[in-house]
């Protein structure tokens, strides 16, 4: 089993920065994407920033220039660094990793992995 342990939300005025992290743990397994997704009251869950092993990032475009997703392979963690925050980036934020499991049987793929969610808020 992996865990996912996210950690940086908080409440912040319009303009204001955060930076969240999110730190995978457990058992062996190898990164392959990792990712953050925000979530609304009332709204679905959507991907705002995503990053491959090999360092490939991609953003929806509402964040595009405000936001950098990066991570520390070492420390099987990653980061988003939010600036110039919008009221409209207020959500919960959840971190995603698409990884592979060591089994019995060889290693196998695993997506639906998921931290437990921070709360960013962003006050006009």
């Amino acid at each position: 089993q992996v865990h996912l342990v996210e950690s940086g939300g908080g409440l912040v005025q319009a303009g204001g920065s955060l930076r969240l992290s999110c730190a995978a743990s457990g058992s062996i397994f190898r990164p392959n994407a990792m990712g953050w997704y925000r979530q609304a009251p009332g709204k679905q869950r959507d991907l705002v920033a995503s990053i491959t092993s090999g360092g490939v990032t991609n953003y929806v475009d509402s964040v595009k220039g405000r936001f950098t997703i990066s991570r520390d392979s070492a420390k099987n963690t990653v980061y988003l660094q939010m600036n110039s925050l919008k009221p409209e980036d207020t959500a919960v934020y959840y971190c995603n990793a698409d990884l592979y499991r060591s089994t019995a049987t060889g290693w196998v793929r695993s997506t639906d992995n998921w931290g437990q969610g921070t709360q960013v808020t962003v006050s006009s």
